[in-house]
């Protein structure tokens, strides 16, 4: 828990009060709601007279946190709020709808998922940001087989001995 960076900058004191403060919890309770964890957080800080700036309360409860796919969805005012760590996107073909994509191609593996509609084009004003994929190995590369194993060792053995000889002359 003192590993984050804003709690290492209280002085010992205010550490070992908080830690105090932290052992008067039931350790035993999992809490699955983070608005509900939060407001007793701050219960159990205010009654034993610990005070904690708004970054290091964001710390404690990021040292106290870890994500559960079963706990509540977090939500921020009144919108469930993105998990980072699944957030993705997709290369939508050019000219069918975002929605219709959406619905055919996310939404039967991740029914929970939303399109985060504060994405859009500065040219067209439309969800989404419009750009194009050129794959140029797919168009463009033509396979070229390596040489042959023998045609190789070939080089290699000329290249050897001309190195042998430049060094047989340097010593002679």
């Amino acid at each position: 828990m003192l590993g984050e960076k804003a709690l290492q900058k209280l002085d010992s004191a205010a550490q070992q009060q908080l830690m105090t403060t932290l052992h008067a919890m039931d350790a035993s309770v999992l809490h699955r709601n983070r608005e509900q964890f939060s407001k007793l957080l701050k219960k159990v800080l205010i009654a034993h007279s610990v005070s904690l700036s708004t970054p290091e309360l964001k710390a404690l409860m990021s040292a106290l946190s870890e994500r559960d796919p079963e706990a509540d969805i977090c939500m921020t005012k009144g919108q469930p709020e993105a998990d980072v760590g699944f957030r993705d996107n997709e290369n939508v073909p050019l000219g069918e709808s975002v929605y219709d994509y959406f619905q055919r191609e996310v939404i039967p593996h991740v029914p929970d998922a939303w399109i985060d509609e504060s994405k859009t084009d500065a040219l067209d004003g439309e969800v989404g940001i419009v750009g194009f994929e050129i794959p140029f190995n797919r168009y463009f590369y033509v396979f070229q087989p390596p040489r042959q194993l023998v045609e190789i060792d070939r080089d290699l053995k000329a290249c050897t001995d001309r190195i042998k000889q430049m060094i047989e002359g340097l010593s002679a």
